[in-house]
């Protein structure tokens, strides 16, 4: 198959995050299948108008700001330039709305929509932007099959009118190769919680670092390690300060995946405090790695986690039940050590090149009713 995707970003762009693993896990298992796969994505600096990465052919166009308003001229051009059996449209910002310029058998694929959540992480007329963007999905899309990575988006797709028939679930896989258990690394001699992942506004990291105060009444000799980089660090630092615990949270920035891997393998917990997500990557990586999860039960998250099994879920937002279901956990190792042999039998549910087969037939069958 003749394959063209189309998203904001590729992994090698700075700003990219979960959406931009997930979609390249896929293609680059198609590609090494045998089909052609082009990705269409926004330029950054520094970064090439072409390239290669994993047997995808990238073009680079524009930039993270203006990608939305060039993008139909771009997929316009490269399809006059190319014969293609279908597209891929990742909308996991602005929907790029490709189906109102071009009649090829389009699969819309949707990590998550903001929805109201953008304003906790933007400002007002730039969330009023992205939300009202989100509005005419449902109409523009409305003969297309979708794609989505948990039963939540499904959920909320259906919600804004999307026949559940024309939806597929495609949960994320994760890289066995890298996250994966070993029995011979102990964890921190410090009780630690980890979080892993962006520093953004809506990913409600304050919630830890206010449950901290709590916990260590419990755990005296706790501490939090954050890691990450993002535009909410600065703000994040400033509320540690001012909470004195600057001896109990470490802020380890952007580090190396080897190191990243180690803080879960050895930390004692994993927090993922989100508002919404489409999925929770960072609940099953650290599963893997043999380290059990508390997360906020909101869309997406709540479908990563197997409660009581893999780790436990917390009303979001709600700093008291998170610490005392980390305190729960951190004092009583039997059972942590439960959740944590519970975390690798669910963690093992899942692989990319189960999610990249799923997505060929999906792909296979948008083709073929076409």
């Amino acid at each position: 198959m003749r394959i063209l995707a189309v998203n904001w970003q590729d992994l090698k762009n700075p700003q990219a995050g979960g959406a931009e693993v997930h979609l390249q896990e896929i293609l680059k298992r198609l590609a090494r299948t045998g089909h052609q796969v082009d990705l269409l994505c926004s330029n950054f600096p520094g970064g090439a108008r072409t390239d290669v990465s994993s047997g995808i052919n990238i073009y680079r166009r524009g930039s993270r700001h203006d990608f939305n308003w060039i993008a139909p001229f771009s997929i316009r051009k490269i399809l006059r330039s190319n014969r293609y059996d279908i597209v891929l449209e990742d909308i996991n910002k602005i929907p790029f709305y490709s189906p109102l310029y071009q009649k090829l058998p389009t699969l819309v694929i949707v990590p998550h929509l903001f929805a109201g959540a953008i304003f906790q992480e933007t400002n007002l007329l730039l969330g009023a932007y992205i939300f009202l963007a989100e509005k005419p999905v449902s109409y523009v899309y409305r003969n297309n099959r979708f794609m989505v990575i948990s039963g939540s988006t499904a959920e909320e797709l259906a919600g804004r009118g999307i026949p559940r028939e024309r939806i597929d679930v495609v949960e994320c896989g994760i890289d066995k190769e890298l996250y994966r258990f070993d029995p011979e690394i102990t964890k921190f001699e410090s009780p630690t919680l980890v979080y892993v992942g962006r520093l953004k506004k809506y990913k409600s990291i304050d919630s830890i670092i206010s449950a901290m105060p709590l916990i260590r009444e419990a755990v005296p000799n706790v501490r939090l390690v954050i890691v990450g980089s993002g535009s909410y660090r600065s703000a994040l630092e400033n509320l540690t300060e001012s909470l004195n615990l600057g001896n109990m949270v470490e802020f380890k920035g952007h580090i190396p995946e080897a190191e990243k891997v180690s803080y879960l393998r050895r930390s004692h917990l994993s927090v993922y405090p989100s508002l919404k997500e489409g999925w929770g990557l960072s609940n099953i990586e650290a599963n893997a790695c043999g380290t059990a999860v508390l997360a906020a039960n909101v869309p997406g998250l709540k479908d990563s986690v197997d409660p009581g099994k893999s780790g436990l879920l917390f009303e979001y937002g709600n700093v008291k039940q998170l610490s005392d279901l980390a305190i729960g956990i951190l004092q009583n190792d039997e059972y942590r050590r439960g959740l944590e042999m519970g975390g690798l039998r669910w963690a093992a549910n899942f692989s990319w090149d189960k999610a990249a087969r799923e997505t060929e037939t999906i792909i296979s069958r948008v083709i073929e009713s076409r």
